[in-house]
């Protein structure tokens, strides 16, 4: 298997994206995001459409689309929690239409249009392994530097006021990371099943452990699994490996619910 070089591609590429999802979704979740989350892949959709009809890497337009709605929602919303979900549910009505026209302006033809939408590991190549890998070297980097301001504001919001933390800037940097994990990520399970990743190892993690660093560290470790076992299956049986993650993540959400159920029933 390792003797391919796409295969070789994809297992890299799907170890930064397990590390970089598991790591970011325990903030998602905990900052109440994966509607957010969600959002932000139709929008990398479009922007992928978009790179398409123009000549780009689809990575590319993703980027440039995730990165700018990701600030405008944070502007636009502010705090006010009811306004975020109107502006989300706009924006997002407004990019799934515009991937739609751009795909349909594009001369590609339709694989294109499903590998944006479900990912495809045959085609990630070495140069956007190599990019996906900085991007991912990236938000990492500036994760670890607002560890401790980030936790505050997503765990204890009295203690970020008390530290007087500008939760307004952390919430604006936490959602370019976002989008550029929404960008990386869709390489591999394309721009609809993202939020997979993102919301799912994470939300299983809390059901076991209840500090920060356990939950980053489960998540992680619940994503890699999804993702290696999901390409080897996919490698076996040339079914799509967004299949087997999305069900792989869905069996560990729910055996985390049912040792969550049984734990209460024990108290």
């Amino acid at each position: 298997m390792f003797e391919l070089e796409f295969m070789r591609n994809a297992y890299f590429a799907g170890t930064l994206i397990a590390i970089v999802s598991g790591m970011m979704g325990v903030f998602v979740i905990a900052r109440d995001m994966p509607f957010m989350a969600h959002t932000l892949s139709e929008i990398g959709f479009a922007g992928a459409s978009f790179a398409v009809f123009i000549g780009w890497l689809p990575l590319n337009g993703m980027l440039a689309f995730t990165t700018v709605s990701s600030v405008l929602v944070g502007e636009l919303s502010g705090s006010v929690q009811s306004r975020r979900e109107a502006v989300i549910s706009a924006i997002s009505g407004l990019f799934i239409g515009m991937g739609i026209l751009f795909l349909s302006l594009s001369s590609k033809n339709s694989s294109y249009a499903t590998s944006i939408l479900f990912g495809s590991v045959i085609g990630i190549s070495h140069h956007e392994v190599i990019q996906m890998t900085f991007l991912s070297g990236v938000i990492l980097l500036i994760l670890l530097m607002i560890y401790r301001n980030l936790k505050d504001d997503s765990f204890d919001s009295v203690g970020a006021n008390t530290n007087h933390i500008h939760r307004s800037l952390i919430s604006i940097v936490f959602l370019v990371m976002l989008a550029f994990s929404v960008s990386v990520a869709a390489q591999i399970v394309g721009s609809l099943l993202i939020f997979v990743l993102l919301t799912l190892p994470a939300a299983s993690a809390k059901y076991y452990v209840h500090t920060v660093a356990k939950m980053m560290g489960l998540a992680v470790g619940f994503a890699l699994f999804g993702v290696w076992i999901g390409l080897y299956l996919g490698y076996l049986t040339n079914w799509p490996v967004t299949f087997f993650i999305a069900t792989i993540e869905a069996v560990i959400y729910a055996l985390a619910l049912v040792f969550n159920a049984v734990r209460k029933t024990s108290l």
